[in-house]
């Protein structure tokens, strides 16, 4: 085959540079909206239920949200492209986070709920807006460039946390409980997300990578958004297999140990200062170094990263097993190892799946790892809050670990070449 004129690929290369630059300014502001209310959620619901048992629903609420509102992003994707099906989701989040606020005036617990189901919405957006980055992406870069955008929520996520403090007298001078003020935050941050992509997000990488098959005269099939159907062709490639459960399980550590740590924290007398502290350096260990094991995939596979992906939420769940109540540098140091290790799991588990498909499938299956992954985390971010109210926050550490570890068993038991890893498609 000919290969194509030199200005040809660099007016490809162009426009994946200008898609990656407005994914990763919606991501910074994304990240400072979902990540304003994480630190202060499991807090808002124990305020708003009046016990420590509920305290875990808030956030697991947020991410069956994610799942649900996958659903519609994926045909709303299949039909009109990246850019209608993340500016719905962004939506609902800031809807959602208006809920958050009236129900912490009005104490309603199920108000909280449902509004966290919504607001759950940024979740899937900030999840899609990576596989946004990979479909114009070539596939030697395509990790490298999905974990760009990836890295740049760093930025508005570990700023989030750090609002908390902050957003205190933003929400006494609006008349507001204080633990509703970062809610505030998040909907201003995710109107500036929509805004940015609704302006910037041209031409959508979906249909862009559409057109660009039909021009190198590949065959003209339809683009499928069922999540059902995504999860069927997933399973039935080993590849997409390895990375769906990559994601899910990895997503499923990373939430039910995180969204018991402030509430760990806080029933030793921690400040709220230093739990948002706490929370931002996960944060950091989740973005921050992205880039970085994005070009370990590309190098090593993503097999590879995946197997130490569980390595590192193993050692980070042991630390937090040994942690006291309240601060300590070994919750700090788990803390950070588990969002790394997060990192590793989502951007190794993101390539092989998107490796394995062609665009025809991508967002039918792209969404039904996101339903996945938000069914394994909200169902273990539900399961935390009995395991820590029955048995101990130790219990739920070590029980992760093994959640951990069969992540690994799953990398080294797949059989895959390694260039059968990357497809041109």
């Amino acid at each position: 085959m000919t290969a194509p004129p030199a200005p040809f690929v660099a007016e490809r290369a162009a426009a994946q540079r200008r898609t990656v630059r407005t994914l990763v300014s919606s991501q910074i502001l994304g990240g400072v909206g979902l990540s304003s209310g994480i630190a202060v959620g499991s807090l808002l619901a124990e305020q708003v239920s009046g016990s420590a048992r509920y305290a875990g629903l808030g956030g697991t609420f947020q991410v069956l949200g994610a799942a649900v509102v996958a659903v519609p992003m994926a045909r709303v994707m299949a039909a009109r492209g990246r850019r209608p099906g993340l500016v719905l989701g962004y939506g609902l989040a800031a809807l959602g986070a208006v809920g958050l606020i009236t129900a912490g005036v009005v104490g309603s617990f199920a108000l909280l709920l449902t509004a966290s189901l919504v607001f759950g919405g940024a979740t899937a957006a900030n999840s899609q807006s990576r596989f946004a980055a990979a479909d114009l992406a070539a596939p030697e870069r395509r990790a490298r460039d999905l974990s760009i955008v990836v890295w740049a929520t760093t930025i508005g996520s570990v700023l989030g946390p750090n609002l908390v403090g902050p957003s205190a007298p933003v929400a006494r001078a609006l008349g507001l409980p204080p633990l509703t003020g970062p809610f505030v935050f998040s909907v201003l941050a995710l109107l500036v997300a929509i805004t940015v992509l609704l302006v910037r997000l041209r031409p959508d990488p979906l249909l862009e990578a559409r057109r660009r098959r039909l021009d190198d005269g590949e065959p003209d099939e339809p683009t499928h958004g069922s999540v059902l159907r995504g999860l069927r062709v997933a399973f039935a490639s080993p590849v997409a297999r390895l990375g769906i459960l990559t994601l899910a399980l990895g997503h499923a550590v990373m939430v039910s140990v995180m969204v018991m740590t402030p509430l760990h924290m806080r029933h030793g007398h921690a400040d709220l200062t230093v739990i948002g502290f706490v929370i931002s350096i996960h944060v950091l260990g989740m973005f921050a170094f992205s880039p970085l094991t994005g070009m370990a995939v590309d190098r090593f596979g993503g097999r590879a990263v995946a197997g130490a992906g569980a390595v590192v939420l193993g050692s980070a769940t042991l630390l937090a097993s040994v942690s006291p109540t309240g601060e300590s540098w070994t919750l700090l140091a788990g803390l950070f190892l588990l969002g790394l290790g997060w990192s590793c799991t989502l951007v190794s588990g993101s390539t092989l799946l998107t490796a394995a498909l062609p665009v025809s499938e991508r967002p039918g299956v792209q969404g039904a790892s996101d339903v996945l992954m938000g069914l394994a985390a909200g169902g273990g971010g539900a399961l935390a809050g009995v395991v820590v109210d029955q048995l101990s926050f130790r219990v739920l550490a070590l029980a992760a670990l093994v959640v951990a570890a069969s992540i690994g068993g799953a990398a080294l038991t797949t059989r895959s070449a390694r260039r059968g890893e990357v497809s041109p498609a």
